[in-house]
């Protein structure tokens, strides 16, 4: 394992070629965030031609992106020379929309009364920051305050400027196979293929009973099926957060799967292929048959308060941003807002509001969402680089997946963070399927390992 301070553009290049299975990052979105310097651009396409080096032949690059500069992220991918296999759908309920009132601002300028149909509480605390730009209507400093909701007769009421941010795109790419095919490419490389089986949604047992080619009966089949069980769903391009999940439960409702017998009158197949069949024929249910809503299908990663800080008890406490509003009223300020004060004991989990911690970056992803990732796309114990590292989850999650891992960061800041929270990982083995810690040390090592480049 290797943590590489400095800047992705140069580090790359002292990489050897063809020495890394998968890559996993979540890049700069090229928005200028929160006015970081280093969210300016999408990666450059200089960058991903590194990638495409260091990467083995049919390995596979997963990079997130922003919805609005997606496609300038998947061009530069595919210009580097990538092949561009999929897009992956990473979708949240937690967004807070960053709208401007177009008919609030028309009345204001042209002068024009506004009814009053009700008043809202501020649940956040006043700063004088805010007070002073009046920009949330807080009130006397270090208190809450009564505000009117009101309501205009322009034809331009109810307009406003963006929709609610609900999901973050993810290039799935490839590098060209070497090979002359994908098996002969997987034999050499051990890499051109993704792991359906490691990546399958759920633990439910489906009953498979003969099939044939793509689940047809072409012309003659006949015996039984070696292995009539496997495991879960077939993966999708569609990943939920918890939130989100939920959502999706409410407006679905409940449903049951109820597939279909896969014990077909002899000589006619599923699908209505006809052909001779003398194996035996089952009345099972080759659907799972099981009972939920429509989240079900998709894999839904949950999210940890605790896993965000593992590893950083001896790290001051500092304020950072979850949300597109609280994001902008933290670069005015008001560390005090909270959009979710009273709305439930787990304030979704603490999005759209200022909160305090010991990790400050911005756009801190879920382990366990990069350890599926990671698993989709790396062999097993394969090495996986992410070359804008951030506060180390692609790290941490490659620790807890028994995978080698190579990380790049310039900040040295979440440097810092990323070797602290993925030493806590390595000293505190992690049990996905109890999701508790294995044997927790009071101490954690020196910050500084052998696996650390700087």
């Amino acid at each position: 394992m290797r943590l590489i301070l400095g800047d992705s553009v140069d580090k790359l290049k002292e990489l050897e070629d063809n020495s890394v299975d998968s890559i996993v990052t979540d890049p700069p979105y090229g928005l200028s965030f929160m006015g970081k310097k280093w969210d300016y651009d999408v990666p450059s396409q200089e960058i991903f031609e590194e990638c495409l080096r260091v990467l083995k032949p049919g390995g596979h690059l997963l990079s997130f992106a922003g919805s609005r500069t997606y496609h300038r992220m998947a061009v530069r991918v595919e210009d580097a020379g990538f092949e561009i296999r999929d897009q992956i759908m990473w979708i949240y309920g937690s967004g807070f929309p960053k709208s401007h009132n177009i008919g609030k601002a028309v009345d204001k300028l042209q002068g024009n009364e506004r009814e009053v149909i009700g008043t809202k509480i501020h649940s956040q605390k006043g700063v004088k920051a805010a007070e002073e730009r009046t920009t949330i209507g807080a009130g006397a400093f270090g208190e809450p305050r009564e505000a009117d909701i009101t309501k205009g007769n322009s034809q331009w009421e109810g307009w406003g400027t963006a929709l609610k941010p609900a999901h973050e795109p993810i290039v799935m790419a490839r590098k060209p196979l070497s090979e002359k095919s994908i098996v002969d490419n997987v034999l050499e490389w051990g890499t051109g293929g993704i792991n359906i089986n490691e990546s399958r949604i759920g633990t439910e047992q489906i009953t498979i009973n003969g099939q044939g080619n793509d689940n047809l009966f072409h012309g003659n089949f006949s015996g039984k099926i070696d292995n009539p069980i496997r495991e879960g769903r077939f993966p999708a391009n569609i990943i939920f957060d918890e939130e989100a999940g939920k959502i999706l439960d409410e407006q679905s409702g409940i449903s049951k799967s109820t597939g279909g017998r896969s014990g077909n009158k002899e000589g006619v197949g599923q699908n209505g292929i006809y052909g001779q069949y003398s194996g035996e024929v089952r009345d099972e249910n080759p659907g799972l048959g099981d009972t939920g809503g429509a989240s079900r299908f998709f894999y839904c990663p949950k999210t940890s308060k605790k896993d965000r800080n593992e590893g950083l008890d001896d790290f001051e406490d500092k304020y950072y941003a979850a949300g597109n509003q609280a994001k902008a009223e933290l670069k005015r300020g008001n560390v005090e807002f909270n959009a979710n004060k009273g709305k439930g004991s787990d304030e979704r989990h603490n999005h759209n509001q200022v909160g305090v911690s010991k990790n400050n970056h911005p756009t801190v992803k879920p382990t366990d969402l990069m350890l599926y990732l990671i698993r989709l796309v790396t062999p097993k114990g394969g090495t996986t680089l992410d070359p804008f590292m951030g506060s180390g989850s692609t790290g941490k999650a490659a620790v807890r997946g028994g995978f080698d891992f190579v990380g790049i960061e310039r900040e040295k800041e979440y440097m810092e963070i990323a070797e602290a929270r993925i030493q806590y990982e390595k000293d505190n083995p992690y049990n996905e399927e109890t999701k508790t810690r294995i044997t927790v040390k009071k101490e954690v090592n020196e910050k500084v390992n052998k696996f650390f480049n700087f």
